[in-house]
């Protein structure tokens, strides 16, 4: 698994929790709730590069 890729999973999660950050200040719970959603994705990314490092070894 490349190390670009797990970068970008992570900066996904991070723009997810700003996402949601927003929405809850500004009563967004639209933008709050597409936070969560992205942050659910780069979990599911990071679960992914974890099982895929595990075959490489």
């Amino acid at each position: 698994m490349g190390t670009d890729d797990k970068i970008e999973h992570a900066a996904e999660g991070a723009a997810g929790k700003a996402k949601e950050a927003a929405g809850k200040v500004t009563d967004d719970e639209r933008l709050e709730a597409e936070g969560r959603k992205d942050q659910v994705a780069s979990d599911v990314k990071k679960a992914g590069d974890k099982i895929k490092d595990a075959f490489d070894r």
